[in-house]
């Protein structure tokens, strides 16, 4: 199980450089809001680690999250990673089929993460559930759940888990990698060893609890302690 950590620019990237993947997003504009490209290129540079790269939380806009999605794999993220804010399977599938597209068109190397939300009830998105198998048939590689509405309430208020334990595992029988993350605090770190994901996605864990605070280098080693 790798910790993925994401910093919110060069900077405080500094501080998490002891992670398994380093993850750049801008987090005042949402979940998965995206930051810049010359952010992305140069957090790539400070390391030899894998480097992901939120390019969003999208309504149905293939077109724009393919230009996005690209952006991102041409500034040098190794994952790109894209959450679904809206509803619907046909729509999700020729979205994700766009954006894996967009991707392994130029970069068949690097892996595409096609992010749902634990609390799609809340936001009209599609559920993780529905979401994965699509992401299977896209070409994507990594089928991940997160919150969409970050206000204190984390993956386990919303998903149990068997719940994640048979989404981990059928994942897996689709030929997908999970990730997981949403507000994950050190106490779950247990739960999360069990359910076993290839990837756990944390900031506020690594900032003292709070995610607009700044990422701290003492708790990225714990976390990456408490992983191993």
């Amino acid at each position: 199980m790798d910790l993925l950590v994401s910093p919110a620019g060069v900077q405080e990237a500094k501080y998490a450089l002891s992670a398994d993947i380093i993850d750049v997003k801008k987090p005042s504009e949402g979940s998965l809001g995206a930051n810049f490209p010359w952010v992305i290129s140069e957090i790539k540079s400070m390391t030899e680690k894998p480097v992901s790269a939120a390019i969003g939380d999208y309504d149905f806009r293939p077109g724009g999250a393919s230009q996005g999605a690209f952006g991102a794999a041409c500034a040098g993220a190794d994952y790109v990673k894209v959450g679904l804010m809206f509803e619907g399977d046909e729509n999700a599938l020729e979205f994700i089929k766009s954006v894996t597209k967009a991707v392994k068109w130029k970069f068949p190397e690097k892996t595409v993460v096609i992010a749902s939300y634990a609390d799609y009830d809340r936001v009209d998105a599609i559920s993780p559930f529905d979401m994965a198998p699509l992401a299977a048939k896209a070409g994507a590689d990594i089928a991940m759940i997160d919150t969409a509405v970050k206000d204190g309430k984390g993956l386990f208020d919303f998903l149990n888990e068997e719940e994640l334990l048979k989404f981990t595992n059928t994942n897996r029988e689709l030929g997908l990698k999970t990730a997981l993350a949403g507000s994950l605090k050190f106490e779950d770190l247990d739960i999360l060893k069990r359910i076993d994901p290839e990837i756990i996605g944390v900031r506020g864990m690594v900032c003292g609890g709070d995610r607009s605070a700044v990422i701290r280098e003492e708790l990225v080693q714990k976390a990456m302690t408490m992983v191993r």
